[in-house]
């Protein structure tokens, strides 16, 4: 069949389009976007995990800020993998830098977060319940009651829409409801209702979590700019005075000066270690360690008594010191060939196992023909295996044996340049006595004296037995580690954690409702009571809710309705 003459072909269709082509969103654009990105609560909700993620590895590997020594040891014990630990910050976490850039994310997040909901909920709170729906039947929560004509109240007086309305406000007002009148059409005649709303404290809740939680960060981060802690080991008899230049091991805060050191001292009475000796399937497990102090605190000469327990820190001059180890601290004393004494003194061990097997480091660069350096291990309760091999098997002093290898020459430490006192550089050493040259190591017990190879003297395990004990009793000094610690806004810190569970609880148990009361009249003068609520959110008590103010209204009116 050929065309007409007018034909004509119409337009070729448009190539469809491979996708949806979207605006720029430019330099601004770009920026917007990363910012609601940032401070939206999914967000803050992620990164609070991810903190929480981020301070396992604080408790997996010794700090240098809490366990200085417990970070020497680990050096000691992996000197490959402890530097490259090191290099990522793990034994430095929460100072380390991607710790930090969590941290201040989440803050910055929870603060975006934060304002703007704080400014809506202020609008919130300012403005009136939303206008009564028109349809109450097609909510949820529905009751509905009828009210004959000619009815009166409790008072005798006539009941009609507004003072049923009236009396429904005066009850939600009571119960705790914001109300606000309304007049709409009914189904046959004017309709009058109240429109209530209660539960703006479940968000104003939410908002006081949040805003605790930024109070806490904010307090952490003082407290830790303006705080210190240090550690100070101490053996029975010894004297630490709150000084800087007095502590084993100091981490300052930021904006830490030496003002903020109290004047005060403490000195270590005693230190007692209780393990368990009856009960088989725990023998000697630790049962209690106690430190008895005296502290002296300013000018004072009378000091006062005082007692550290693990859980128990001593609170003085604004710090907490707190128990945080122990361990034997061998009395040694060296003499030259001459008997003059070159050193004395206990020498604390740091424990390697639970039975406190523990090693220490001696070094003694002057008073004999060469300088001495010496490792030791100490067992309290000293026992050999089949193969010969020396262990302890419990921490009590049972049989208590210090073993020690012995080196001469340079210990590096003439240049000036600090060194551990836990550590010994054996590159410059050479050993005179242990497993490596003919003379085996020196086993020493407590009241023991044996000759330095080399004829360069004498080393004595001195036995530090109390007065009047015997001859028998074999004992070994104590050390207790004492960790000092100030953060000047811990009460801050408890304050806002106050907060956080206030506003936790407030934000889970109050319900967000929305109630109605619409009374519509008929054309014989009877009246329709009508309720209705709704919820935002889960709410298993408004059906209960609706039905409760439904009947405290018929009772107010003093009348007995029929639905």
């Amino acid at each position: 069949m050929s065309r007409p003459s007018d034909h004509y072909d119409s337009a070729a269709p448009a190539p469809k389009s491979s996708g949806v082509t979207q605006p720029k969103l430019g330099i601004v654009g770009t920026l917007r976007f990363f910012w609601r990105q940032l401070t939206s609560m999914r967000t803050a909700l992620f990164l609070l995990l991810l903190l929480a993620v981020a301070a396992v590895p604080g408790s997996l590997f010794s700090q240098r800020s809490s366990d200085p020594n417990g970070v020497t040891q680990y050096f000691q014990q992996n000197p490959d993998l402890a530097p490259i630990l090191d290099k990522f910050q793990l034994f430095d976490v929460y100072t380390s830098v991607w710790f930090s850039a969590i941290y201040l994310l989440l803050f910055v997040s929870l603060i975006g977060c934060v304002v703007p909901r704080t400014l809506h909920h202020a609008r919130a709170l300012r403005s009136r319940p939303p206008k009564t729906p028109a349809h109450l039947e097609r909510l949820g929560s529905f009751a509905a009651f009828e009210i004959a004509p000619g009815q009166t109240d409790a008072a005798g007086a006539p009941i009609t829409p507004a003072t049923a309305v009236a009396a429904a406000r005066a009850l939600l007002r009571r119960s705790g409801y914001r109300t606000q009148l309304f007049d709409g059409a009914g189904r046959s005649g004017s309709g009058l209702s109240v429109s209530a709303e209660r539960g703006y404290l479940r968000e104003t809740g939410n908002l006081v979590f949040h805003m605790a939680l930024i109070g806490i960060l904010i307090a952490v981060g003082v407290g830790g700019g303006f705080g210190y802690t240090g550690q100070k080991v101490l053996v029975p008899g010894q004297v630490f005075a709150n000084v800087r230049l007095a502590f084993d091991s100091f981490t300052p805060g930021r904006f830490f000066t030496d003002s903020a050191l109290a004047p005060y001292r403490i000195r270590l009475d005693s230190f007692t270690a209780k393990y368990e000796t009856e009960n088989l399937n725990a023998f000697g497990q630790p049962i209690d360690y106690t430190a008895k102090v005296t502290t002296y605190q300013g000018g004072q000469k009378k000091g006062t008594k005082e007692t550290i327990k693990v859980n128990d820190p001593l609170a003085i001059g604004g710090n907490q010191v707190y128990l945080l180890g122990n361990g034997y601290a061998p009395k040694i004393t060296l003499r030259d060939p001459d008997g003059a004494v070159v050193f004395s003194g206990a020498t604390p061990f740091l424990p390697q196992d639970a039975n406190l097997t523990s090693l220490g480091v001696l070094k003694i660069p002057d008073g004999l023909k060469k300088q001495l350096g010496m490792r030791g291990l100490f067992y309290p309760t000293a026992a050999q295996d089949t193969a010969g091999i020396t262990s302890s098997t419990n921490p009590d002093l049972l049989n208590p044996e210090l073993a020690l290898v012995l080196y001469t020459g340079d210990l590096g430490i003439d240049a000036g340049e600090p060194k551990s006192v836990y550590s010994l550089d054996t590159t410059k050493l050479t050993e005179i006595a242990g497993p490596d040259v003919d003379t085996k190591s020196i086993h020493l017990a407590p009241g023991q004296t044996v000759d330095i190879p080399g004829g360069l003297g004498t080393i004595t395990f001195d036995n530090v037995s109390p007065k009047g004990a015997t001859s028998e009793l074999k004992s070994v000094p104590r050390f207790a580690s004492l960790d000092i610690h100030r953060d000047p806004t811990q009460g801050w810190v408890l304050f806002f954690a106050i907060l956080v569970l206030l506003g936790l609880l407030t934000g889970l148990f109050v319900p967000r409702r929305r109630v109605w009361v619409k009374a519509l009249e008929g054309d014989d003068g009877s009246i329709r009571l009508e309720y209705a609520g709704l919820a935002r959110g889960e709410d298993p008590g408004l059906d209960g809710a609706v039905a409760d103010i439904a009947a405290k209204h018929s009772q107010q009116l003093g009348l007995r309705l029929t639905s």
